[in-house]
């Protein structure tokens, strides 16, 4: 089977592009399931109802999310209502949905698994520990596993302590996509990066001239997303569906 994951979408321009050019992706490299991250795609950061309807609207499977999965009030349904939906499994207990779905598709499937880092993000559940739990209730060999991280070497620590146990690591947050891709241990697919899918000519989908003036000025700034030409951030992971074993991982770049 063949996964094709897209790096985190940036707002509607994001959403907009990734439509324009999604089905011909997904026909030229005989695509089997779709997951996306979705938790930029809003206007203004976050997921909405509006941002998940469009995604959902392309034959995108499964949305993950990350830091910004409750930034949104009206995100807060979304969670409870949609299992295809989900947010780091590593949030505290309590918190609305959860981080881990099921895709059926007869006669295999396919657990996908949203984790967050807790390196430089915020205080959360050892992702670890975590994943650990979770592994010993899935029943199928069929994992792909969405690590939300800033960090880099949490990332590659986490695609070590996961090798030969998914079929898939792949990093997203950082927006910039990175030419690591592997697969360890000879089953594990993995990169350190995803990238994104919106403005390229930005910092990390924002105006650049935004971002420039904080960092050289050090004062609070409006986040406005850059008006700039879209291009894509995505991986295509060839997979057993029998066994779990990745065969190959292919970084994209779409203009």
């Amino acid at each position: 089977m063949r996964l094709l994951f897209v790096g985190d979408v940036v707002g509607e321009s994001g959403c907009d592009f990734l439509y324009k050019n999604i089905y011909k992706i997904k026909k030229e490299n005989s695509i089997d399931i779709t997951v996306v991250n979705g938790e930029n795609s809003a206007q203004g950061n976050g997921i909405t109802p509006r941002s998940m309807d469009s995604l959902f609207s392309m034959g995108v499977d499964v949305i993950t999310t990350g830091n910004h999965c409750f930034k949104r009030k009206e995100s807060m349904d979304i969670y409870e209502h949609n299992e295809s939906v989900i947010r780091p499994a590593n949030f505290p207990a309590g918190a609305p949905g959860k981080g881990i779905t099921v895709i059926d598709k007869v006669p295999y499937k396919i657990a996908v698994i949203n984790l967050i880092g807790t390196m430089y993000l915020d205080s959360f559940d050892n992702p670890f520990n975590v994943i650990d739990d979770i592994l010993k209730g899935i029943d199928t060999p069929n994992i792909i596993v969405d690590f939300h991280a800033e960090a880099t070497s949490e990332k590659k620590a986490m695609g070590f302590y996961l090798q030969n146990k998914v079929t898939a690591v792949l990093g997203t947050h950082t927006h910039v996509q990175t030419s690591d891709e592997c697969i360890l241990g000879g089953h594990t697919a993995y990169i350190t990066d995803v990238g994104m899918a919106g403005p390229e000519n930005s910092v990390l989908g924002i105006d650049k001239d935004i971002i420039i003036n904080k960092f050289k000025n050090k004062m609070p700034v409006r986040f406005i997303e850059s008006t700039e030409k879209c291009f894509i951030n995505a991986v295509v992971v060839d997979f057993n569906e029998k066994t779990g074993k990745a065969n190959d991982i292919k970084r994209l770049v779409v203009r």
